[in-house]
């Protein structure tokens, strides 16, 4: 599956943004999808995702501050982010892995090219 990465973009802490995760084909039966957020000079780390069909995670970083969820009308998923910090800043890649029955499987293959989301003091 392609994905395509939106809605980035710099804002002040304390602001908002939501990301979007569209996908070249149906994908609320056959994957989970998953956020990562690449910081600068840091490791790429998962921060949210979608398990099944509408089970959620957040990474401490982010819980409670992100929404996360499918999103029928683009096939893909979105990311709700508020009170944003500096420390959000990096580059948003939506991820997508193989899901049968509920049940997601396998590694992370396919990759969207990211959004960048900066976030100033």
């Amino acid at each position: 599956v392609q994905l395509a990465e939106s809605g980035g973009g710099s804002v002040q802490a304390g602001g908002s943004l939501r990301l979007s995760c569209a996908a070249s084909k149906y994908t609320y039966t056959s994957y989970c999808l998953a956020w990562f957020l690449q910081a600068p000079g840091k490791e790429r780390e998962e921060v949210a995702r979608v398990e099944g069909y509408e089970a959620v995670w957040y990474s401490d970083s982010v819980k409670g501050r992100v929404t996360v969820a499918r999103d029928s009308a683009i096939n893909g998923m979105y990311l709700q982010m508020n009170n944003l910090k500096p420390e959000d800043t990096g580059v948003y890649f939506c991820a997508a892995r193989p899901m049968s029955g509920g049940n997601c499987y396998g590694d992370y293959n396919d990759w969207g090219q990211g959004t960048k989301v900066t976030v100033s003091s």
